[in-house]
């Protein structure tokens, strides 16, 4: 097992790369070209220059979060084909500079979405927070005005100003797609990009639906064990993987995390861990990552990812603001690294019980 965190660079990350290295058992970094655009290709020298970045920090480049995919691959327009190759280009030149393991999602229009992004806790602490009930009064054409205003100036993953200024033509493409024709899109995706996958050893980890339901009518199709391993079998590479989030998947309690675990043993190439809170149906908050913080059981969770022999990257997902941090919501330093020191003491308690 390998712990990471996630950077979004220099020019867009409060927290630094020092302070990264500064947290006991985190030896590697998920990172992105933050400001690029879906479609485009990444330029190799780009890639080199943020791979060399954080190997000069002490840190290794364990994997990229996210090559965002562009909306005529997801929805299958006539134009998929060209963007299909940018990819690829994309996959070739990071398989050059040696990166093995690709986080994506195929979630249309908005990457995740979140009714609060600071809800305030009873200790003070402010949390990522969903309520369907909230989410139904909301007109979708201004939902990204409104998260931008908790974003405490920083640009959110997924909800780039350049998209959201295109909200009304993104919903329209996506109006007649139903969910079997954006799994037959998906489907279509992997196909094409598996050769060069191969090639260069590239494991490509699709992320869950967050929530893990229909949001504004969009279509969802990675949002449950039967989904994901229908997905699995449909194109059975074993690079064709996915990124098990516990808060994502685990966002429906009807999901069983430990099950779903052992149903897709092997398939896993990335691991987001964090707690959520259950306050009804389509309604919940984030939390710390102390099992008893959430409803999440985070001890029988890991436990099931090392007995199943998973021994890949891991990154404590979204924290609380807590101390007074201002940083993108989610992705502090602090919660974070108070996320790390849980689970890298229950990995070790684990291995030291077994031996």
């Amino acid at each position: 097992m390998e712990m990471t965190l996630r950077w979004f660079g220099e020019d867009f990350d409060s927290v630094s790369l020092k302070n990264i290295r500064q947290i006991p058992g985190v030896t590697g970094i998920v990172s992105t070209l933050y400001d690029t655009k879906p479609g485009e290709v990444w330029p190799l020298e780009r890639i080199r220059n943020l791979k060399k970045t954080i190997e000069a920090s002490g840190l290794r480049l364990a994997g990229i979060e996210s090559v965002n995919i562009h909306d005529a691959i997801k929805a299958g327009l006539p134009e998929r084909d060209k963007y299909i190759e940018n990819y690829i280009k994309t996959l070739e030149n990071l398989g050059e500079a040696g990166i093995d393991m690709i986080c994506y999602n195929f979630m249309p229009v908005f990457d995740w979405t979140r009714s609060d992004l600071a809800k305030v806790l009873p200790d003070g602490s402010t949390v990522l927070s969903y309520d369907q009930a909230l989410i139904d009064k909301i007109n979708p054409d201004s939902i990204a005005d409104q998260m931008n205003k908790k974003a405490q100036g920083f640009e959110l993953p997924g909800w780039e100003p350049e998209r959201m200024a295109q909200i009304k033509e993104l919903f329209a493409i996506y109006e007649t797609v139903t969910e079997e024709q954006l799994f037959d899109n998906l489907v279509y995706f992997l196909n094409k990009i598996m050769p060069t996958c191969e090639k260069y050893g590239i494991r490509m980890a699709i992320h869950p639906d967050d929530p893990a339901w229909p949001v504004f009518g969009l279509p969802r199709i990675i949002n449950s064990e039967a989904n994901i391993t229908k997905l699995l079998e449909a194109v059975p590479n074993p690079l064709n993987g996915i990124t098990f989030c516990t808060g994502s998947l685990g966002s429906n309690p009807e999901n069983d995390l430990i099950s779903t675990i052992y149903a897709v043993k092997g398939r896993i190439h990335f691991a987001h861990l964090r707690n959520i809170k259950y306050h009804g149906y389509q309604k919940f908050d984030e939390a710390s990552h102390l099992s008893s913080d959430g409803s999440l059981d985070m001890v029988a969770i890991i436990k099931a990812l090392r007995d199943s022999g998973f021994d890949g990257i891991i990154r404590p997902d979204h924290g609380r603001q807590i101390w007074d941090e201002i940083s993108m919501p989610g992705y502090g330093l602090y919660d974070r690294a108070l996320g790390v020191a849980y689970m890298n003491g229950i990995w070790e308690t684990l291995e030291k019980v077994s031996n």
